[in-house]
């Protein structure tokens, strides 16, 4: 679970700070399966975890993304989505 979290908190602070949500995790990937794996100290894991809050606390207070999604303009996109799949 810790390195879901790691990975989520990365993805969030990301997303935050770009406005785009990452897929891939190439640069963490090492340390994300070493946590996995239980081949990294809970201290480490939980020093960077502590850090990461820190970073998101800091992107949620200062990012340009707009209080809610423009949900009407999501929908028109989902259906047009759908509708060149029929």
């Amino acid at each position: 679970h810790a390195m879901h979290l790691i990975r989520l908190l990365l993805s969030g602070i990301t997303v935050l700070q770009e406005g785009f949500v990452p897929v891939r995790v190439e640069e963490h990937r090492q340390q994300l399966l070493a946590i996995r794996n239980g081949e990294m100290p809970w201290e480490e894991v939980n020093a960077w975890r502590l850090s990461l809050h820190r970073q998101f606390d800091d992107a949620f207070a200062t990012t340009s993304l707009p209080e809610r999604p423009d949900y009407e303009k999501a929908n028109a996109f989902l259906i047009k989505a759908r509708r060149s799949m029929v």
